[in-house]
């Protein structure tokens, strides 16, 4: 699975990750145990982790009954069944959260953007300093297809993450490509995709960012609580200003 650069970087490397978690989100439309091409990249960049000490749990959203829509339990608005929240706590466990999605016609799959809904609808959570709830964690993505838009899902599932309140590090996404229209996926004999060095070197640098962030926040003790805490804004505070109520 790992070349030997990248045993070579696990073996020197001079940080402790050991108390660090991941969270691989496989937004595939495939059910387990059907063959899905972009796990191939998610087994790259959790060898990786798992090398180091990271603790990494993934799932396939599409095996799980999630409800649509934006708030935290869709059974209080009239679904017989919702089993995101079961999911959210996996997230809420996690420093790292990578996003992983096939390309259909140009776009993210249509369960990637389920699951950005659904983070979404936890995303007003404060965390124990009144900022929202996913201040202080680190994500990235993979994308996997046989047609172009790797660069424009990574952008809308990035920037959605960062809206979010994740921290995104720099290089934090990958893909592979296969040629544009049919034709071998990833993992198909003779795709070359698990040899493909541009791509092996993306994915190794995005798992290498996201655990260096994830340590140097975790180490910082998050990000600082000024001028970002929603619970303060609401009560009428305004930062580095005399509170209104006392002019």
């Amino acid at each position: 699975m790992l070349n030997e650069t990248q045993l070579e970087w696990c073996e020197s490397s001079p940080s402790d990750f050991s108390d660090l978690r991941a969270l691989f989100l496989n937004c595939t439309l495939k059910r387990t145990p059907e063959l899905s091409h972009t796990q191939g990249l998610i087994d790259m960049s959790t060898a990786i982790m798992e090398k180091n000490g990271v603790k990494v749990d993934g799932l396939r959203p599409v095996d799980y009954q999630i409800a649509y829509g934006v708030y935290p339990d869709m059974t209080e608005r009239g679904w017989e069944k919702d089993e995101w929240p079961g999911i959210y706590e996996k997230v809420k466990a996690a420093d790292i959260l990578v996003i992983t999605s096939p390309i259909w016609l140009g776009e993210k799959s249509s369960v990637c953007t389920q699951v950005i809904e659904r983070l979404y609808s936890t995303s007003s959570d404060l965390n124990e300093e009144g900022q929202y709830a996913y201040y202080g964690r680190v994500a990235g993505c993979l994308i996997t297809g046989n047609e172009d838009g790797a660069k424009h899902c990574c952008m809308n599932i990035l920037y959605s993450l960062q809206h979010l309140g994740y921290v995104i590090p720099p290089q934090a996404d990958a893909a592979w490509l296969g040629e544009a229209g049919p034709g071998p996926s990833y993992l198909d004999p003779g795709s070359g995709g698990p040899e493909n060095d541009f791509t092996n070197r993306n994915t190794t640098f995005m798992t290498w960012n996201l655990m260096h962030l994830a340590r140097m926040i975790k180490d910082a003790g998050g990000i600082p609580a000024h001028g970002n805490q929603r619970s303060l804004w609401e009560a009428g505070c305004r930062f580095d200003d005399p509170n209104p109520e006392y002019r």
